[in-house]
């Protein structure tokens, strides 16, 4: 057990040193990308917004999330470590520093949002099976606060978006939606699809800093 817990650890220590060196390199500017996210706000500026491939779905909500999450996340589609067409087109045209600037502006934004203090699902089944897959380890209390920023919060995000990236995940080899991640493939990976659309449902319902944030032009 120890060994494996070690082993776990490394894991986790490397994905986030790679996953961190980008923010280290590049700081963003909340002015600048406010003028940048017009690439991003057709989708992620409308609530309810959905996505049709691989699925039906709606998009993520990001506005909450921190800059340095969504930073990797760009990054990924950018190199190909997650595979969805149009992210890798939009990712694919954005430099480094747009990319910090657009991270930094949906951090900034959503630290505005004031969510409801909602009581956390009874869920006695989707419990287990979080802790079974050590999903606070990573995501921290509530699965909101993560241990570092450059994982992402999930209390709050959309369920059925979080079911089809946990699939992706087990998909990896997919060429067209699956995402390449050591941890979250060999987590995803002990669970039917059954159980991970209980687990993403009783996230979905939880309290969280996640919002959609409309854009002037929308409103």
């Amino acid at each position: 057990m120890k060994k494996t817990l070690l082993v776990h650890s490394v894991f986790l220590i490397a994905a986030t040193m790679a996953q961190g060196a980008f923010a280290q390199t590049v700081e963003g500017n909340v002015a600048n990308g406010e003028q940048k996210v017009v690439q991003c706000i057709g989708c992620h500026g409308l609530e309810g917004y959905q996505a049709s491939f691989p699925e039906v779905y709606k998009v993520p909500k990001i506005a909450g999330q921190g800059a340095k999450y969504i930073a990797a996340s760009l990054i990924a589609y950018k190199k190909g470590e997650r595979r969805h067409p149009t992210m890798r087109g939009v990712a694919g045209n954005m430099s480094d520093q747009d990319i910090a600037d657009v991270s930094a502006y949906y951090e900034a934004v959503g630290a505005q949002y004031k969510p409801s203090n909602s009581p956390a699902p009874t869920d006695a089944k989707a419990l287990a099976l979080i802790e079974k897959g050590g999903c606070k380890g990573c995501h921290g209390e509530n699965l909101s606060k993560p241990i570092d920023p450059a994982y992402p919060k999930l209390a709050g995000q959309y369920a059925d978006y979080l079911f089809v990236s946990l699939k992706a995940y087990k998909a990896e080899s997919n060429g067209v939606s699956g995402r390449s991640n050591a941890i979250m493939g060999g987590i995803a990976k002990q669970f039917s699809n059954s159980e991970l659309k209980t687990i993403s449902n009783y996230m979905g319902a939880m309290s969280g800093d996640l919002s959609v944030v409309q854009q002037k032009k929308f409103r």
